[in-house]
């Protein structure tokens, strides 16, 4: 499941149209690498991709390299971020879900 998921991701991106070098940048052009990553429907996905590859370069799911490592030291029970982002993000939509009929 899994693989068919990570595939799916990739072509969903939505820098799968850029120059991946913009993404590859360092200073203040990382702010506009991000900028990429703002509205994506696979941030979340990307994001794990980084986080549980360790991948130490580039603009990924919003996060630059500094941004992750950070994360990744505040986090170190993390043994799975893709599991960890995808429960977060199934219990947020069920949340949203419930907020809406209690709204209507």
């Amino acid at each position: 499941m899994h693989l068919e998921t990570k595939v799916d991701w990739r072509v969903r991106a939505t820098c799968r149209d850029e120059d991946p070098d913009g993404l590859f940048v360092r200073g203040a052009e990382q702010r506009k690498a991000k900028l990429v990553c703002i509205a994506c429907p696979v941030r979340t996905e990307c994001l794990a991709e980084a986080l549980d590859n360790r991948i130490e370069f580039g603009v990924w799911g919003g996060m630059t390299e500094r941004e992750r490592r950070a994360l990744l030291r505040r986090r170190p029970d993390v043994l799975s971020w893709r599991d960890l982002l995808d429960n977060a993000r199934r219990s947020h939509s069920f949340d949203d879900e419930e907020e809406d009929v209690r709204v209507g």
